[in-house]
């Protein structure tokens, strides 16, 4: 597309052709479990990237294969700004690294692990940010997060009670709830996406 049309298209100069997606969801939601189904199922689909996140706490076999950041590189990388999107939460810093940016000026769907803190800065950086909502009912969340054996059951639902669960004033926000089976999930978010056959 010649340069002007692009920016006539997007005068704001947002980054683009590609779009992001950021999969958001309280704990317990199975935003790991429908990812890893979703990396399956796109695997010989071209210009699909799924971004490795980089977080400061050590990694850990039974949660998502993520890089490990110190506080002191995470704050380099967030001040020096050569990265995709950086948030903190729950006291960790996360970071996308600048591979999702390169990727999405070539024009790919670029998927990745995100939060609700991240979703203002993707809409002011992203041309075609999406924003996936993987939920559940609270005592479906209520019993996944009591088998991780951190709570009790009862702890757990007088916590999500007081939390906020949804998300308002999203554009064009992609909600899943993850109720179903694994494939169900995964066929779901295939199809918001517009992969229906992948």
């Amino acid at each position: 597309m010649p340069e002007q049309s692009q920016n006539a298209a997007n005068p704001a100069g947002k980054l683009g052709p590609g779009r992001l997606v950021l999969v958001v969801g309280p704990s317990g939601a199975g935003k790991d479990t429908l990812l890893d189904g979703l990396r399956t199922r796109l695997s010989e689909c071209e210009h699909v990237y799924f971004a490795r996140r980089m977080i400061t706490r050590a990694a850990n076999a039974a949660t998502e294969n993520h890089g490990t950041l110190s506080e002191a590189e995470y704050d380099r990388l967030s001040g020096d700004g050569n990265i995709a999107l950086c948030w903190r939460a729950h006291g960790l810093g996360y970071v996308l690294p600048a591979e999702c940016d390169t990727k999405i000026r070539n024009g790919y769907t670029v998927i990745a692990n995100g939060s609700r803190r991240a979703l203002p800065k993707a809409f002011e950086k992203y041309l075609n940010p999406k924003v996936i909502l993987i939920t559940a009912p609270i005592p479906v969340l209520a019993a996944r997060l009591a088998q991780r054996g951190r709570e009790t059951r009862t702890e757990i639902e007088a916590r999500l009670s007081q939390a906020s669960l949804e998300l308002e004033g999203i554009p064009g926000l992609i909600r899943i709830e993850n109720t179903g089976t694994v494939d169900q999930g995964v066929n779901a978010i295939l199809q918001a996406l517009g992969y229906a056959n992948g």
